[in-house]
């Protein structure tokens, strides 16, 4: 939306606090600027540190507009490298009047860990921060919610940075292998090469925390292991994150055998999302029946996710949206 409204036109409704911080407020571009109008669907000027709106904006859009631009300022001040999607996270955290524990968690930026890259990890939306804060309380996390959450990604990286420290001496990485047609043992190659092409997601976040040839190192070395959650029964895991990802596949059976699977000094983080099952329909999920029985034990959480807190280009969180508008089940 371009700003070619004259300003004698449009009501002034905030001040900056700052004068200096006006070019990066609006962004690069002003791609900060046009992101909030896109989501709020309106026209904002800003120029010589005053903000304008138009004269028929109600009150509360006004008011929302002010917590935007002065959450956006408080960011400015600890120079947040923030991009569009935080912004949006901003404008969704105000509607769920999450607001203030959002900022308190992008102010506080608590690192998770550091990337090969050099790139600092840390929370971006409420539900991630209180995922992360899950790792480190309980020794069985269930993260349930729709793609592009972090979910999976954040869970690897937990274990990853406990490797590194020592903490564990084995990430296992389970996946059920639900597809139609191919069972594991008509497939080419050993075992590894039979479950990799599931796991893609899982190798995606252990090469961005550890580098492709540590993690090939790794996996030779027994430290990280991969496993096809039908060949889980029988072990008991000790000192290990074991991470079951699309568990909304897992069975009843093998949900129960999986999670009494674990031992001492370790961790089971638990991924899945309730609308994407692919069993047959003669199978029931046994990540759901998990959510309805387990809530209550201490020591297992449960961390629900939502399209709010899609952390992928804004037009997934659209997508999603319109998709459960709808009622269609991918």
């Amino acid at each position: 939306m371009e700003n070619i409204v004259e300003v004698s036109t449009l009501t002034k409704i905030y001040e900056l606090k700052d004068k200096s911080i006006e070019a990066k407020l609006l962004g690069p571009n002003n791609i900060i600027l046009k992101t909030i109008e896109d989501e709020l669907k309106l026209n904002i000027i800003i120029t010589k540190s005053c903000v304008y709106v138009n004269n028929d904006n109600l009150e509360d859009i006004n008011k929302k507009i002010i917590i935007i631009i002065n959450s956006i300022e408080d960011l400015i001040k600890i120079n947040y490298p923030f991009t569009n999607i935080d912004i949006i996270n901003i404008i969704k955290a105000i509607d769920n009047k999450q607001i203030d524990d959002l900022m308190k968690i992008l102010v506080n930026k608590e690192v998770l860990t550091v990337l090969n890259s050099g790139k600092a990890i840390y929370p971006k939306t409420v539900n991630q921060a209180r995922y992360i804060n899950a790792f480190k309380n309980n020794d069985i996390i269930f993260g349930i919610g729709p793609a592009g959450t972090g979910k999976t990604y954040l869970a690897v990286l937990f274990a990853s940075q406990a490797l590194k420290k020592n903490d564990i001496k084995k990430i296992i990485l389970v996946r059920p292998v639900v597809e139609a047609g191919e069972r594991l043992g008509f497939l080419p190659g050993d075992l590894k090469e039979k479950i990799d092409p599931y796991l893609v997601p899982l190798y995606d976040a252990l090469n961005d925390c550890f580098g492709k040839e540590t993690v090939d190192k790794l996996i030779l070395k027994g430290n990280i292991e991969v496993c096809p959650l039908a060949y889980m029964r029988g072990r008991t895991l000790d000192n290990a994150i074991i991470i079951l990802d699309e568990a909304q596949n897992a069975t009843l059976q093998q949900m129960k055998m999986f999670l009494t699977r674990l031992g001492y000094q370790s961790k089971m983080i638990i991924t899945g999302d309730i609308t994407q099952i692919d069993l047959n329909s003669t199978y029931q999920s046994g990540l759901i029946q998990a959510n309805k029985i387990l809530q209550d034990i201490k020591g297992i959480e449960f961390v629900h996710f939502e399209r709010n807190d899609v952390m992928r280009n804004p037009i997934v969180y659209k997508i999603i949206e319109r998709y459960e508008k709808y009622n269609i089940e991918s």
